[in-house]
């Protein structure tokens, strides 16, 4: 018998149910996740994960089989074991987001555990700890009961300026405040936590490379979303109200949102036993274990972004053919840079995968100095891509009226009469189109463009730091070397 339990679409909603976290939007607790209008369409993006890996023509891309018990598991539970794994995963995201049209939430948590599993190998090799054991141990359970794992980085950071131990309120990193014979307790918070509140656990990690000084904020754990002393607070985006509506078309993507559900995750004074603890106080490896992370995760932008991207290029094209303008030259041209910026990036994260390499615990890991160009270059090329939608789409992505203009007894034969263009086209047509296209190019969805995985500065530095600027002069010199 199978000691894997691939779950579909109705059980992971079931499983779901079946938590209780403290999740809370405008001052309310919510009761349940699957149906709240705000949370809806995040945990409908997530749910497509578990169904596309129930249908055959998917699978190669959505399994893998697990290097621990050699079964079929959900992808985004698989640590990568050859460069196709790497490549795959790419393609998988990409199609993922086709469908999808939004963030799927799962990216995060699974890159967590890719980067904990090499890490963890590490800090046992040098420190004479247990952490892989303990997390392969965990990966394991991960796996066997196909979850969806949140990764949790990004501490509030207080004054930018100074250290973890040098901020006046200690808890602006997360922390540990004891330390117990079953476990630690953990104070602190997280911030833009994607899917959290959808997920059934949580990776939390170092936000940065620690000092000394910051031993007490060197610390990753696994926890489920619903222990105590945990707090999700629901984040506000764009147009958010409009899930509330009972209309959908103005709300664009209706049916799987915008970004991924983010969160602010509050940790008050929270217990984690010893067998969740994967690195406790081993500042050393904090610079690692972010790295690493962040590496992964940056490659992931040529994928995901991708997937929108064409679903971007798709509407705008389907809107030139109902206002005439198509075959017009400009138009084209446009469309044609959309492709270019969006296949651009593409090529950069399978070119990061295929470059990929194995580490000494066994895992492949990408070419950190191109995974971090690709998510540099989504910085530019994502608010490109939707500067030339709106550029074609023209300023009534701005200023259409609302779904019940539009289906009103009254004015809305105006509405439909004056949206009319191509009469192959209803007016409804278009005003869905032009929804679709708000929703994938407005403020939320380009600001997590650009600060997704770390800022523009963060990707930078490691550019510089991996790009070995001292091979780089070597070169330049050996051409004007006389010898």
């Amino acid at each position: 018998m199978s000691e894997v339990n691939l779950k579909d679409r109705k059980e992971y909603l079931r499983s779901l149910k079946e938590l209780d976290p403290d999740i809370y939007i405008f001052g309310e607790k919510i009761e349940d996740i699957t149906e709240h209008p705000m949370t809806k369409p995040h945990v409908e993006s997530a749910a497509l994960t578990y169904e596309l890996a129930q249908e055959p023509e998917y699978q190669e891309l959505m399994l893998a089989e697990s290097h621990l018990f050699n079964e079929p598991i959900n992808r985004f539970t698989h640590i990568h074991q050859s460069i196709e794994d790497l490549v795959k995963k790419v393609k998988m995201l990409r199609m993922i987001g086709q469908k999808t049209g939004s963030c799927f939430q799962r990216c995060v948590g699974f890159d967590a555990m890719n980067a904990l599993y090499s890490t963890t190998y590490n800090m046992d090799a040098e420190e004479d700890t247990d952490y892989h054991s303990r997390f392969k141990d965990y990966l394991g359970y991960i796996q066997k009961n196909d979850l969806m794992v949140a990764g949790a980085m990004t501490d509030p950071k207080g004054e930018r300026n100074k250290l973890p131990h040098e901020q006046k309120d200690p808890d602006l990193y997360l922390r540990i405040v004891e330390e117990r014979e079953d476990g630690i307790v953990v104070r602190g918070a997280k911030l833009h936590m994607t899917g959290m509140v959808n997920s059934h656990e949580m990776i939390v990690m170092p936000t940065r490379k620690m000092t000394e000084n910051d031993r007490e904020y060197a610390v990753s754990f696994s926890l489920p979303i619903d222990q105590d002393g945990v707090i999700h607070i629901f984040g506000r985006q764009t147009n958010d109200l409009r899930k509330m509506e009972e209309e959908k078309l103005d709300q664009g993507n209706f049916k799987y949102g915008m970004v991924g559900g983010e969160s602010l995750t509050v940790f008050k004074d929270v217990f984690v036993p010893w067998e969740r603890v994967f690195m406790c106080r081993e500042h050393d490896f904090t610079g690692e274990l972010v790295e690493t992370f962040s590496s992964y995760h940056r490659s992931n932008y040529g994928g995901c972004k991708v997937g929108i991207s064409d679903i971007i290029i798709g509407a705008v094209s389907d809107l030139t053919i109902q206002l005439g303008t198509s075959d017009a030259t400009h138009i084209q041209n446009k469309v044609a840079e959309m492709i270019r910026l969006a296949e651009t990036l593409y090529t950069g994260s399978l070119a990061c995968s295929t470059e990929g390499s194995e580490t000494s615990s066994g895992a492949y890991f990408i070419d950190p100095l191109l995974g971090n160009t690709v998510k540099l270059n989504t910085t530019e090329y994502i608010y490109e891509i939707c500067r030339l939608a709106h550029d074609i789409a023209g300023g009534i992505v701005a200023t259409l009226p609302s779904e019940k203009d539009l289906k009103d007894e009254e004015i809305g034969q105006y509405v439909q009469k004056y949206l009319q263009a191509n009469t192959d086209y209803s007016s409804e047509e278009r005003f869905k189109i032009i929804r679709l296209i708000e929703n994938l190019t407005g403020g939320t969805a380009l600001i997590e463009s650009m600060h997704g995985a770390g800022s523009p500065q963060a990707q930078k530095i490691m550019l510089l730091r991996r790009a070995n600027l001292k091979q780089k002069i070597k070169f330049a010199k050996e051409l004007v070397s006389e010898e």
